[in-house]
C-alpha cells in the first residue's frame, strides 16, 4: 500500500493532480486508514502510470478516460482505442505544422532586424504591424 506522497514520488505526478484525478474519476477513490489517510495499491500505481504516459503523449483527459473505460472491457475490439490514438496523432501533427510556421515567421522577423536602436527595431515593428508579418504563421 502506498500513501499519496509515495504514489506521487513513484509516478512523478503531483499530489494535487492525483487528488484531481480522483475527483474526476480517472483514478478510483482510494481506501483510507483509520486516520483517514489515503492508501493506494499496485493497481492504482499502474493506472496512474498509464495516465501519466498518456498525458506525456499529450492526450486530453476525456480521451484517457475513454481509454481506461475500454481497458476495463478486454473483450471489446480495439478500434476505438486506435481511433483515439489516431486522433491524437493528427492533433500532434497539426501542432507541429503550426510550430513550423511559427518558427519560420520568428526566423524571418529576427533575421530582418538589422537596427541598433529600438526605434527602428524590425522585431517590434513586425509584432506591432501585422501587415509586415507573413500571415502563414496564423492558425
Amino acid at each position: 500500500m502506498y500513501s499519496i506522497g509515495q504514489l506521487s514520488r513513484k509516478t512523478g505526478v503531483k499530489v494535487p493532480t492525483i487528488r484531481y484525478y480522483e475527483q474526476i474519476g480517472i483514478l478510483n477513490e482510494p481506501g483510507r486508514t483509520s486516520g483517514n489517510q489515503r492508501r493506494y495499491g499496485d493497481a492504482d500505481l499502474d493506472r496512474l502510470g498509464f495516465v501519466r504516459h498518456a498525458r506525456d503523449l499529450g492526450m486530453p483527459l476525456d480521451a484517457i478516460s475513454a481509454l481506461i473505460s475500454l481497458g476495463e472491457h478486454p473483450e471489446k475490439p480495439c478500434a476505438d482505442a486506435d481511433r483515439i490514438a489516431s486522433e491524437q496523432l493528427a492533433e500532434v501533427r497539426r501542432r507541429i505544422d503550426r510550430l513550423r510556421r511559427l518558427e519560420k515567421e520568428l526566423r524571418r522577423i529576427t533575421t530582418g532586424c538589422q537596427s541598433e536602436t529600438v526605434r527602428e527595431c524590425y522585431v517590434l515593428q513586425s509584432l506591432a504591424n501585422h501587415d509586415l508579418c507573413d500571415g502563414d504563421h496564423r492558425a
